[in-house]
């Protein structure tokens, strides 16, 4: 039988005496939780850190320093450009936390300083986050807090989670919008009000990342089938609230930007096969349901059998950002750690129904332990039915959390930097290499880069954007096909699989080619005739013969090829 909302357990509970006291209890005991996450964030926020020169810099993931090389030049006045003074090409696709971005860079601190805010701000997010993972889990199970705690342990331990948030991906916002968005349809579920402020954070949640769309219309359209008195409300003020801020969003591209969609539209799903590239988002989906251990991915599905409206509700939202996932290709980074950004910010609503199913299995576990040693299963079943509980909890967070192998455990327990981070990571590389490159070169001079974040935000040179995201016309040319046969099926990687050697370097000609691609040597023969390798900081550095922008007298003395 369906789950009826009007008389089901609601999110506050009951209020008696006793209850408030326990409540009390389990509310300084999510206290502590908090606390400990907080203090992990910080650890964990500290270990992307590096020394150079002396001074500790810290530095977002590359993706992200685009994002702030944006939010810079808008709060020094020369609007949402990659380059002062350049063109307006939208290379980013997350305007509100370009926004929040511009706005540290107001604050009175340094360059090495401003991606630690940032870091602060999202694990604030995160732990936000967790309040309300807390608040969805009571809900669903009856107000059981063993489930709550450990849908929030599960959630606080999740290493994709806190690397997209804490390296500076609006994944932390997004997350705790949908975890809010979740508790206020369970609340209208509960209550059978229309939730009107649910549609408005959405909506508003568009303009931090347009794919918010997918979660928006799948809790309407689930509210719209289950909240049958006010379904014409939800089609209806949903849909012109999802139209209005849509609308919105794309008149002021069109205005700004002079193009309805973003320049990563373009790049990423623009010029490949529709097929091909879903063909590489199901196998990233098959990856991620199978090596995450398909015995625990399919615990949330079992308890779909109950045909409990609050647990479909969490299901469907999951499974609208798998399938969203599927029809993109998958993200860039699918190598590594756990679910990808676009499952990321659903997986907390996973973790709740995976506490609720893991509960269920662990009473399971119990009643074989009575009937196969009788007293040993009697003596005390709460204390084991908890420690079976958590010895499930303790299985997911290895499982979920190395799906490409036992190295992803590493960072989550902080023994070694996060991926690209510390001391001897791509950050602090490119840093070095930005800083290095900015002393022998003028404020004028343009540099070619592959990743278009660190270098051009800390040299404060012009960028030159090797693959695309800040240009035009790379955006909109078809991407490379490198294989044929069956590995055609599975070789698409979003936002790497164009660039034009000719165009950016032969056309544009940069001063510097600091960073080049694959196919390298379609370019060695131009780089050979024009270019003089330079060895700076370790890196084959090419700077353009008679370049006025470059400080010749300053170059270090030892060439490469």
């Amino acid at each position: 039988m369906l789950f009826n909302p009007a008389t089901g357990p609601a999110l506050q509970g009951p209020r008696d005496s006793t209850r408030f006291r326990r409540i009390s209890v389990s509310q300084v005991g999510f206290a502590g939780v908090i606390l400990l996450f907080l203090i992990y964030a910080a650890i964990f926020i500290y270990r992307t850190s590096f020394v150079v020169d002396g001074q500790r810099y810290f530095s977002l993931f590359d993706d992200a320093m685009v994002s702030m090389q944006y939010a810079r030049n808008l709060a020094n006045g020369y609007g949402l450009v990659w380059n002062a003074g350049g063109a307006r090409v939208e290379g980013f696709t997350n305007p509100l936390w370009v926004v929040l971005m511009s706005l540290v860079h107001l604050l009175p601190i340094g360059a090495s300083k401003t991606s630690l805010v940032v870091q602060i701000v999202a694990a604030g997010f995160l732990a936000a986050n967790l309040y309300f993972v807390r608040r969805i889990s009571l809900a669903i199970s009856g107000g059981s807090e063993i489930v709550s705690l450990g849908a929030v342990v599960l959630t606080a331990t999740y290493l994709p989670l806190n690397f997209w948030g804490l390296e500076g991906m609006e994944v932390s916002a997004l997350a705790l919008i949908v975890s809010i968005a979740l508790c206020q349809a369970l609340l209208s579920l509960a209550e059978r009000k229309f939730p009107i402020f649910l549609y408005l954070v959405l909506g508003a949640s568009i303009w931090i990342r347009p794919d918010m769309v997918v979660p928006f219309v799948a809790i309407m359209l689930f509210l719209a089938v289950a909240d049958a008195p006010n379904r014409r409300r939800h089609l209806l003020w949903g849909g012109l609230t999802l139209g209005g801020f849509c609308a919105a969003q794309t008149l002021f591209r069109i205005w700004y930007f002079g193009d309805p969609l973003p320049n990563t539209y373009y790049l990423k799903l623009a010029g490949y096969p529709l097929f091909l590239r879903m063909t590489r988002g199901v196998e990233v989906l098959v990856n991620f349901a199978w090596q995450s251990n398909i015995l625990l991915f399919a615990v949330p599905f079992a308890l779909a059998i109950r045909r409990d409206l609050r647990v479909l509700l969490l299901l469907w939202v999951f499974i609208a950002q798998l399938l969203y996932s599927a029809y993109v290709g998958g993200d860039a980074w699918e190598f590594w750690g756990g679910s990808n950004r676009y499952i990321s910010i659903a997986m907390p609503a996973f973790f709740v129904l995976l506490a609720c199913g893991l509960l269920q299995v662990s009473h399971y576990m119990v009643e074989a332990l009575a009937s196969m040693w009788g007293s040993v299963g009697r003596k005390s079943p709460a204390a084991l039915r908890g420690a079976c509980f958590f010895l499930l909890i303790a299985i997911s967070i290895l499982s979920f959390n190395c799906i490409h192998g036992s190295g992803a455990l590493a960072e989550l327990f902080l023994i070694k930097p996060p991926l690209h981070s510390g001391q001897d990571g791509e950050n602090n590389s490119d840093v070095r290499e930005a800083l290095a490159l900015r002393e022998l070169t003028t404020p004028q001079a343009s540099f070619l880069v592959a990743r278009a974040g660190t270098i051009p935000y800390f040299s404060g040179r012009v960028g030159v954007d090797l693959l695309g995201k800040n240009d035009i016309y790379i955006a909109h040319q078809p991407m490379r096909r490198e294989r044929g046969g069956i590995h055609a099926l599975f070789e698409f990687r979003p936002g790497h699989m164009k660039y034009d050697y000719h165009y950016s370097v032969e056309t544009l000609r940069p001063d510097l080619v600091v960073q080049l691609w694959q196919h390298q040597e379609e370019v060695r023969p131009y780089l050979a005739e024009n270019y003089t390798g330079v060895l700076v900081d370790g890196h084959c550095v090419y700077f353009r013969r008679n370049s006025g922008n470059v400080l010749w007298e300053k170059l270090p003395p030892d060439r490469c090829d």
